[in-house]
């Protein structure tokens, strides 16, 4: 793998290179004595974990007094089917697809006003905005996950999403890189083989990826580039590279959900593949306990290139601005007429 440029290699303390997703709505005493051996860089967490703000806030407090220190806590809140808090506690959001139709400006109050919800519960990263960009044939599982059907309109409400978050003080993680709009079949159950030549992709699916390099996290695609080589590229050093080197991401790069169908093989040697390829972190959401710990051990630490982009993006954490919610919802209805 292409070393960051401006990374220096200054070895340090490094955290588990994985993002672990956790069993429940609490913390047992063998999954917190687990977590505390793994110290994985990160938490995702899934509906099976929310309940009510007033448990979220413990769960998300404790997973941090796990490890002993301020992890990042993710989970998946795009809008439409994708998204983990929903009412009567959280809004429901729109899809992607059709928040967009409202334009640039409804996408960030929209976003800005999710990230106070994810923030207030103690999660900090969200797994958004998708710079997938959608195609006639673009599988179901995705197309309305998409913010367009173009390279430009991605760009643009990708860039309104992701400043919108960040104003909330959450870390926005683009996906799905380095794009996953052609594929025609669910990454979730098979693997997608994408045939265009690189400059087809270079013209339109890696454009909002190179216009977004700038920020700090991003996930794989577990989709095969034929022009590359046979591995999915979460797997692929080719792949990797060129998300570094031709998109020009130098973020934190974590994989998609290892416990995907795309991917072939047990978690530990999918989870290996992932790392000698060259993402920076794991990231397992579904797994068995002994499946977590097998990925745990095959990730091992993070790099010391690895820990730097992960210090930079946690830079980008700040507290949520000033701001009068009330007055944030009245001016998102204005727009929307």
């Amino acid at each position: 793998m292409s070393q960051a440029p401006g990374i220096p290699d200054t070895p340090g303390p490094t955290h588990g290179a994985t993002i672990l997703g956790v069993e429940g709505l609490t913390l047992g005493r063998d999954e917190r004595a687990f977590l505390q051996d793994a110290d994985p860089w990160g938490f995702i967490l899934f509906a099976r974990n929310v309940d009510t703000p007033e448990q979220l806030r413990r769960l998300t407090a404790d997973l941090r007094e796990t490890v002993g220190r301020d992890a990042v806590v993710m989970t998946d809140q795009e809008g439409g089917r994708v998204q983990r808090l929903r009412a009567p506690h959280w809004t429901d959001w729109p899809a992607p697809l059709d928040s967009a139709r409202d334009g640039a400006d409804a996408v960030r109050l929209r976003h800005r006003l999710m990230g106070r919800e994810l923030r207030a519960v103690g999660i900090d990263a969200d797994a958004a905005p998708c710079l997938d960009i959608a195609g006639d044939h673009t599988h179901e599982f995705l197309k309305n996950r998409c913010f367009g059907a173009d390279a430009a309109t991605v760009t643009t409400m990708g860039r309104a999403a992701a400043e919108g978050l960040l104003a909330a003080g959450v870390l926005p993680i683009v996906k799905h890189m380095p794009g996953h709009g052609r594929a025609l079949v669910d990454s979730h159950h098979q693997l997608p083989v994408l045939n265009s030549t690189l400059d087809e992709l270079d013209a339109s699916d890696f454009q909002p990826f190179r216009a977004l390099a700038d920020l700090p996290l991003g996930m794989t695609a577990h989709i095969r580039l034929t022009q590359l080589d046979d591995r999915p590229a979460t797997a692929s050093p080719a792949a990797i590279r060129l998300i570094r080197d031709r998109i020009g991401f130098d973020g934190l790069l974590m994989s998609d959900d290892i416990g995907m169908n795309a991917l072939s093989g047990t978690p530990a040697e999918r989870t290996a593949a992932a790392i000698a390829a060259g993402c920076d972190v794991v990231l397992a959401c579904n797994l068995t306990r002994a499946e977590l710990e097998q990925v745990a051990a095959a990730a091992g630490r993070m790099t010391s290139h690895a820990q730097t982009r992960a210090d930079r993006a946690l830079a980008r954490r700040t507290p949520p601005d000033q701001v009068d919610v009330a007055g944030l919802h009245a001016e998102l209805a204005t727009l929307l007429g």
